[in-house]
């Protein structure tokens, strides 16, 4: 008996004890409704309390598993995919619902882009109650689109009650907390910060720029971008500088239709999405017209107005660079014969060749803005690559040596020949106009420092931004003249001219000989060294005829100009007759250095990955600043020491004649002329940017930045 009332007593406590409990059990099956099972995927409806409480909110979530290889997609989808949608119509004591979205992920399939989630996913959602206290009855119709290799719509119905009693939290709390987390904020809780958003380029492709702060280093981050319904945007390239805590975007914007329209990035507030791990940002914007730019680990927003300053500079600086010399030793000439002038013919005379420089740029800018708009590639110093241009160029300068050196002193049939002769004389003011305009032309093979950055906002922009930057470009190279414009005492007080003025004519012609025989050179790889002899020899031709005509008679005379249009018209028919009549030898292209290799862009990425350091070097035979730092810095010292170590790979790019490809390269980087310097390495896969002239000091920085140490390499 007594063993029977201990027995009944032992259940009866064990019944107590599991009643105590039945509260708790009641609300933690109630905190999640049954899993509604679809072919890919199966979906429930989760809250964070067992019940309603005083709560005037309830963190609810939709928890969503998917089979292996399948995913579902976040609000922007991508190139394809739509985004789920929550519908709660039939809940009762639900005021309001606020869907929220955790960080996708960037899926790629073949050509298409898309984000979104896979393996499994919990969408919180806030539930506003209309009445606290009393119970809440949720349900709510899911629809998904699941995808693989093809797509299965998915709709599940979900039902949930809350009783209204006191509010705990329950066992799904922690799960729906922890993607909650996952929805990007304003970045203050994750230490980012939104730093710039701008745009440049042609409007139908602008290249957009962002850049964010971090508190610690960004190791692998992503961006997404909405706003634009009918624009697309390529995959980010990251910059990450300043000790990686700055991270600047880059990607273009095209139109949706491929009808190439064109794209207002201005036009519209854009969302940015930066997620790096597990820490995101998501902030709200407009871009502005500007590009972005890195120095000394500090960010800069490039405005136009701070391009035109580098432009003022660039272009002062360009009346340094080799390819202006020949030039301006044409108007040191004229400065000397200026000596005890008239100051007003002094100052007329130099006003004049400011209008030659500030116009031709201005023309350089039209010959711009028409190449782009017909689509073709553009670029500081291109028409160096056209072999006729050269020609014309050979022919000019031909004329004007001879000139300096006495050997006709009469205008020649022609508009060309007639101000080049003035021009050599420095009386006319046509002439004096011409002067500013050969020096242009002359100049397009150089770079100098600031001229790169201001050129390449240019030509990745509109007219305005061209014709702007290309004017302040004018104004900086044209700053000397205008200086003695407005102080013609700087001439006239010089000594007057004399006998010692023909020996210093032809020691300057010799500068213009010169330059004729480099821009030969140039034509012998483009074309093949047989056309260059044919056209040198021409030119000489040119200045025999010259000096024979001072013993021929009268009759003889008037053959002399024929004969000279007959020899120019040869020397522009000369690369076309030897092609046609296959004299040129074989091909011209030049021959890459025994220790460089062929530029292939496509094995960058590959290299880089290897752990080696990849040197990049666009160059051009007639870039005067290219062949200078080769000279210069790269085949000479350590520095061609260093860039023979075997961890060092150097690929040449050589644009003397046209290539699309290298001018789409040169693009990436905002960058329209050469020389181009550029990088690779672990440390910085998307390439160390050099400037335009370079020195030891520069490559060795931008091979360290790049993650190259001479210290292991030696010890290697």
């Amino acid at each position: 008996m007594v063993k029977r009332l201990f027995s009944v007593a032992r259940f009866g406590l064990l019944a107590l004890v599991a009643v105590s409990f039945l509260p708790q059990i009641a609300y933690g099956a109630e905190a999640a409704s049954t899993w509604e099972a679809g072919p890919k995927a199966d979906v429930r409806l989760i809250s964070a309390t067992t019940a309603v409480g005083e709560l005037e909110a309830i963190p609810l979530g939709v928890e969503v598993k998917l089979q292996d290889g399948w995913k579902t997609y976040w609000r922007s989808p991508g190139d394809a995919g739509i985004p789920p949608q929550v519908d709660f119509t039939g809940s009762t004591n639900i005021a309001s619902t606020d869907f929220r979205w955790p960080v996708p992920a960037r899926f790629q399939y073949y050509d298409l882009e898309t984000f979104g989630y896979s393996k499994k996913v919990v969408f919180p959602i806030d539930a506003r109650i209309e009445r606290p206290g009393e119970p809440a009855s949720l349900r709510a119709r899911v629809d998904l689109l699941i995808c693989d290799d093809v797509c299965i719509p998915h709709t599940m119905n979900v039902s949930l009650d809350l009783p209204g009693g006191p509010a705990a939290p329950s066992d799904h709390a922690n799960l729906i907390n922890q993607y909650s987390v996952q929805v990007p904020g304003d970045g203050t809780a994750v230490g980012l910060t939104f730093e710039a958003a701008t745009f440049s380029g042609p409007s139908k492709n602008p290249l957009l720029e962002v850049a964010f702060r971090g508190a610690v280093p960004f190791v692998n981050p992503d961006l997404l971008i909405e706003g634009f319904e009918d624009h697309a945007f390529s995959k980010p390239e990251f910059e990450i500088t300043d000790g990686g805590m700055l991270a600047i975007a880059r990607m273009n914007a095209e139109d949706i239709f491929g009808d190439g329209a064109e794209v207002d990035l201005a036009a519209q507030p854009v969302t940015f999405t930066l997620f790096d791990g597990a820490r995101s940002i998501e902030t709200q914007v407009t871009p502005t017209p500007g590009t972005l730019a890195v120095a000394g680990g500090a960010m800069h927003y490039v405005t136009l107005l701070s391009v035109i300053g580098l432009a003022l500079i660039g272009g002062l600086i360009l009346n340094l660079m080799p390819c202006v010399l020949p030039v301006l030793s044409i108007k040191l000439l004229s400065v000397v014969s200026h000596g005890g002038e008239d100051p007003k013919h002094v100052r007329l005379g130099f006003l004049a060749t400011t209008a030659g420089i500030i116009v031709s740029f201005l023309a350089l800018a039209t010959l711009a803005v028409g190449v782009k708009a017909a689509g073709f590639a553009v670029g500081w110093g291109i028409q160096f690559q056209q072999p006729l241009f050269i020609i014309a160029i050979v022919v000019v300068l031909t004329l004007f040596a001879a000139n300096m050196w006495g050997l006709f002193e009469i205008n020649l049939p022609g508009s060309v020949s007639d101000a080049a002769v003035k021009a050599s004389g420095g009386t006319s003011l046509k002439g004096n106009f011409f002067q500013g305009a050969f020096a242009t032309i002359l100049a397009t093979p150089c770079t100098a420092p600031f001229l790169g950055t201001s050129i390449g906002f240019a030509l990745s922009r509109g007219a305005t931004e061209i014709y702007a930057v290309f004017f302040a470009l004018g104004v900086g190279m044209a700053a000397p003249f205008i200086l003695v414009a407005l102080f013609p005492v700087l001439a006239t007080k010089l000594p007057r001219p004399g006998p010692w003025m023909d020996w210093l004519k032809k020691f300057l012609s010799l500068a213009l000989v010169a330059t004729a025989v480099w821009l030969l050179s140039v034509m012998g790889f483009q074309v093949s060294a047989t056309a260059a002899f044919v056209v040198g020899g021409l030119m000489v031709a040119i200045a025999a005829l010259f000096v024979a005509r001072r013993y021929v008679s009268p009759s003889m005379m008037r053959a002399v100009p024929v004969a000279m249009v007959i020899i120019v018209a040869g020397a522009f028919a000369t690369p076309a007759t030897l092609s046609a009549l296959n004299l040129n030898g074989g091909d011209s292209n030049g021959e890459i250095a025994s220790d460089w290799e062929p530029f292939d862009q496509a094995a960058i990425p590959q290299l880089v990955a290897a752990g080696n350091v990849v040197f990049v070097d666009v160059t051009a035979e007639w870039c005067i600043t290219c062949q200078v730092n080769k000279k210069r810095v790269l085949q000479v010292g350590d520095v061609a020491e260093v860039l023979n170590n075997s961890k060092v790979i150097t690929m040449r790019a050589d644009w003397t004649k046209p290539d699309n490809a290298i001018a789409n390269y040169l693009a990436s980087f905002n960058r329209f002329g050469i020389p181009f310097n550029v990088i690779y390495g672990p440390d910085s896969p998307s390439g160390v940017v050099l400037p335009e002239l370079l020195s030891n000091n520069a490559v060795f920085s931008g091979l360290e930045k790049a993650g190259f140490s001479r210290d292991v390499a030696a010890a290697n």
